[in-house]
C-alpha cells in the first residue's frame, strides 16, 4: 500500500505563493545571469538579447513563443525609454503572454460534474486526483473516485489510499472493462447525491492505438452514463517532459476534446517555461499547477501569480 499519509517535506504552514516561489526556484535560475545582463543598459544589445535567448529556449518556452516574448520586450523597451526595467518589462511580456491560458474552473450546475482525466505513463496522473479531490472539497464540493486503470493492481491501490486520505468513495474492480467502472461509478455517485466524479484513466502513449480508441470507448460510455458528459477532460502533464509535451495535448485533444491542462512536478525541473510554449502553441487552458508533494501543492494557474513566482 502506498504512503500516502506520511507528511510532505513541503512546510504547509507558508502560503502558496512562498511554495510556488520555492517551486519553481530552478526554473528561476535559467533568468537570472542574462537579467542581470540586461539592467542597466540604456539600449537592448544583441548580446544582451542572445542570452536572454538563450535562456528562455533552455527553459523550455520554445522557439515560437521565445521570438514573441523577445519581440514584444524589444517594443516595450522602446517605448519605456532609458529608464526602462527590463525584468519588469520581460515579466510584462510573460504575462500577457500567459494570460490566454488562465481560465477559471468551474463546476457546472450538473449532477453528479464528471471529470474526465487522461495522460502518459508516469505524469502523476492518480496523484493529482488525489489532490484535485481535496481541493473540490475545500470548494465544499462532495467527491468519487473512479479507478479507470483495472488491470495495474498498483493503480488501484494508489487511488485507494488517496480515497482514504480524503474520505471519498473509490468505484474499482479488478481486471474489468475501464468503461464499465466509469457507468457504474456515475450511477453510484448519482445515488449517493455526490457532487463531482473524477474518473481516473489508464496511462498511456499518444503512439498506442489500441489505447487510444479504448481512451474514446471511455469517453463514450461516460456520455451514454451522464448527459453532457464528461464535462470536463483533463490531460496530466509532467513539466519535466519540455517540448514533447505539445505533442502530447495536440494528440490528446485530437481524441478526447480536451478543455484544460494540469501541469506536475514544476518543483522538479528547471524547465517551467513550458508553460509558455504551451501558451504559444495550444489554445487548451492550463486549470492547475502542482509544486509539490504535500496534498495541497495543486491549485489553480494565475498567470501573473506564476510569473511573479517565477521572477521573484
Amino acid at each position: 500500500m502506498f504512503d500516502l499519509f506520511k507528511r510532505a517535506p513541503t512546510d504547509e504552514r507558508r502560503s502558496w505563493s512562498e511554495r510556488l516561489r520555492a517551486g519553481l526556484e530552478a526554473s528561476r535560475q535559467r533568468f537570472a545571469q542574462p537579467l542581470a545582463a540586461l539592467m542597466g543598459r540604456k539600449e537592448l544589445s544583441e548580446e544582451a538579447l542572445e542570452e536572454l535567448e538563450t535562456a528562455l529556449l533552455s527553459a523550455d518556452v520554445g522557439v515560437s513563443a521565445t521570438e514573441r516574448l523577445l519581440a514584444d520586450l524589444r517594443s516595450r523597451w522602446l517605448r519605456a525609454g532609458a529608464e526602462a526595467d527590463p525584468k519588469a518589462l520581460l515579466k510584462a511580456s510573460l504575462t500577457a503572454l500567459l494570460a490566454p491560458l488562465e481560465k477559471p474552473f468551474l463546476v457546472g450546475p450538473q449532477r453528479p460534474f464528471v471529470i474526465m482525466l487522461a495522460g502518459v505513463n508516469g505524469v502523476g496522473k492518480t496523484t493529482s486526483i488525489g489532490k484535485l479531490a481535496r481541493w473540490l472539497q475545500t470548494q465544499g464540493l462532495s467527491v468519487l473516485l473512479a479507478a479507470g486503470d483495472t488491470f495495474r493492481a498498483a493503480a488501484r491501490e494508489q487511488l485507494q489510499a488517496w480515497g482514504e486520505r480524503n474520505r471519498v468513495h473509490v468505484i474499482a474492480q479488478q481486471g474489468g472493462d475501464p468503461a464499465a467502472v466509469m457507468f457504474d461509478a456515475i450511477a453510484a455517485a448519482r445515488a449517493r447525491a455526490v457532487d463531482v466524479v473524477l474518473a481516473d484513466t489508464a496511462g498511456r502513449l499518444p503512439t498506442q492505438a489500441q489505447l487510444m480508441e479504448e481512451l474514446k470507448k471511455v469517453r463514450r460510455v461516460i456520455a451514454k452514463a451522464q448527459e453532457g458528459a464528461p464535462h470536463e477532460t483533463l490531460l496530466v502533464l509532467d513539466a519535466n517532459t519540455g517540448q514533447n509535451a505539445l505533442a502530447q495535448v495536440a494528440a490528446f485533444d485530437a481524441a478526447l476534446g480536451l478543455s484544460g491542462l494540469i501541469l506536475t512536478k514544476l518543483d522538479g525541473t528547471a524547465k517551467g517555461g513550458v508553460v509558455a510554449a504551451i501558451a504559444g502553441t495550444c489554445p487548451v487552458p492550463l486549470r492547475f499547477v502542482g509544486v509539490g508533494e504535500g496534498i495541497d501543492d495543486l491549485r489553480p494557474f494565475v498567470a501573473a501569480e506564476f510569473v511573479e513566482a517565477l521572477f521573484a
